[in-house]
């Protein structure tokens, strides 16, 4: 159900004139009008001078782009809070920076928990993490967890490790390195924390979603990600009105409709759309977890036996009981899916619950698929026929893949020229929506859309337009609110006042980088996201009306 503004706050009824609005109901439209929670009229600029009586604010930003606000598919708000909040390891080239960020942080604060995210030893000079006993030097003997850029491993101290009673844990071996259970286990005790707390973390990533233009985040929660009461809460943050809708996922394994109905009961009140999410059949390729066909490529050296190749979280028996239940229930089933031997799980499992409940039961439910970055021809076939969503994130590519990058160390260049086939999806037909897995990549719907169209993949480059749809419209399809992401007459005015340079319409075969601006295309012009053209930035956005964020850059 849409939400509308929790109260008026500024103007009732405010109209634009930009330099183009981005609008199906017209393709040269530079005006919108905006009443209470409505999109009341979009046009031309001379046509809005009738229009202006009904304003009681007229904001003028020629040159600005308006579109809908952005719907970001996939995403984690809590740890995202927590990861700004915390010590930044993104840029740490070396264990020995680790290190002394992590020093800088206990010295800045003694005795507090140092919680830091987002390191990534792939080219590092050490050739691996720091040790448990570094760790506890560097904190001066306090708690630490450190979070992989992936957020499936994670490095502590001893004191975390003490507290968290780590020991016997599947996944640690009693140095810094936790992963699997261990590292579920290490997670949630560093992030227990007050309400008032949680509330300021949450905030604090609903606020950075807002400032890129994210007007709905999706928020693939799950046991051993968060806790009910966390979910709760987050819903409750978003039905204030003032930060972007919070789009709820709970991913918790049903085995059968009893057992569905009581994990939705579970999470009551926290406007669960489904059972989905973060239920992982499957690790990530960074943390050496993502279950493959073959063995992974780069195992020297890491102490993992000969022949590693992953692990299967759920075998394709759990994946089509869990999909029965979820379609019979009448919610949203879905999962975490990365690697190739997963994606065989989901396709077996997918196959079994079609043959228990029928193709259009099945179909009709609209089951999600997080991440599925190895699907071959006959997994893009069953998932477009059986009408599965495929939530991507492109940044992973635009990280990741290409010569000499984590996929082709982790796999070897010709297993990772085949990830992330997005123009083979799109061409078969499965409907495709695009997130950052925040705070696993930032939240950057722009710097999405440009790396759709910018896949390393041969031949799986996406146009602009159709990426720029997969984030707004296809972002609301995928939790099943068909509709919504239209500027149009009637709809929600949940949308954004961008500052941008030129604007551009991309060839229709995106495999060609050519751009046009000539306006008689009669498509709607996009941002140009080539190398060097500035990147948007933005000035407003609404949600239903409702301002969330403002540069301070518009004048009435």
């Amino acid at each position: 159900m849409s939400t509308a503004p929790a109260e008026e706050t500024g103007p009732r009824s405010v109209l634009y004139l930009a330099g183009s609005v981005y609008s199906p109901a017209d393709p040269f439209a530079t005006a919108v009008l905006v009443e209470g929670d409505r999109v009341a009229w979009v046009g031309s600029e001379e046509a809005a001078q009738a229009q202006r009586s009904r304003a009681d604010v007229v904001v003028e930003a020629p040159g600005a782009l308006v579109t809908p606000g952005f719907v970001d598919a996939h995403a984690h708000v809590t740890e995202t809070g927590l990861a700004l909040s915390g010590v930044d390891l993104s840029r740490a080239t070396s264990a020995a920076q680790v290190l002394d960020l992590v020093a800088d942080a206990a010295r800045a604060a003694p005795g507090r928990p140092v919680l830091g995210h987002g390191w990534d030893d792939t080219a590092w000079p050490e050739g691996a993490p720091p040790s448990r006993e570094e760790l506890d030097r560097a904190a001066r003997g306090a708690e630490v967890l450190l979070s992989r850029v992936d957020v499936h491993s994670a490095l502590v101290s001893s004191a975390l490790a003490e507290r968290a009673g780590l020991r016997g844990l599947e996944g640690w071996d009693g140095g810094a390195l936790v992963a699997r259970r261990a590292h579920d286990v290490a997670r949630d005790v560093s992030r227990r924390m007050s309400a008032g707390e949680r509330e300021r973390v949450q905030r604090r990533a609903l606020e950075a979603a807002a400032a890129a233009g994210v007007a709905a985040v999706t928020e693939c929660s799950a046991p051993h990600v968060g806790s009910p009461e966390d979910l709760r809460a987050l819903r409750a943050l978003s039905d204030g009105g003032d930060v972007p809708e919070v789009l709820a996922y709970w991913g918790a394994l049903a085995r059968d409709e009893d057992e569905a109905r009581a994990a939705l009961a579970e999470v009551d009140g926290a406007g669960v759309l489904g059972l989905a999410g973060d239920l992982c059949v499957d690790g990530s390729y960074g943390s050496r977890s993502a279950a493959l066909r073959e063995p992974y490529a780069d195992l020297a050296g890491t102490g993992l036996p000969d022949g590693h190749a992953g692990f299967l979280h759920l075998s394709a028996d759990e994946v089509a009981a869990h999909l029965v239940a979820c379609t019979r229930a009448g919610v949203q089933g879905g999962f975490h899916v990365i690697g190739d031997a997963a994606c065989d799980a989901l396709v077996e499992g997918l196959l079994a619950a079609e043959r228990e409940v029928g193709t259009p039961a099945l179909a009709s439910a609209r089951h999600r698929v997080e991440h599925l970055e190895a699907p071959d021809a006959r997994a893009v076939a069953e998932l477009a026929r059986l009408g599965v969503v495929a939530s991507v994130q492109p940044a992973f590519d635009a990280v990741w893949g290409g010569a000499g990058r984590l996929y082709a160390q982790r796999l070897g260049v010709g297993r990772a020229a085949a990830l992330n086939p997005l123009a083979d999806l799109a061409s078969a037909g499965v409907p495709l929506a695009l997130g950052s897995d925040a705070p696993v990549t930032p939240f950057d719907p722009w710097g999405a859309v440009r790396a759709c169209t910018a896949m390393s993949g041969e031949g799986q480059s996406l146009s602009a337009r159709a990426a720029f749809l997969a984030h707004t419209r296809g972002g609301w399809r995928a939790a099943r609110r068909d509709g919504e992401g239209v500027l149009v007459p009637g709809a929600l005015a949940t949308l954004a006042v961008w500052s941008v340079g030129d604007l551009v319409v991309q060839a229709a075969d995106a495999r060609v980088s050519s751009w046009s601006t000539d306006p008689r295309s009669g498509t709607p012009g996009l941002p140009d996201l080539s190398a060097g053209a500035p990147a948007p930035r933005c000035q407003r956005l609404l949600r239903a009306g409702r301002v969330l964020h403002d540069s301070g850059d518009l004048a009435a």
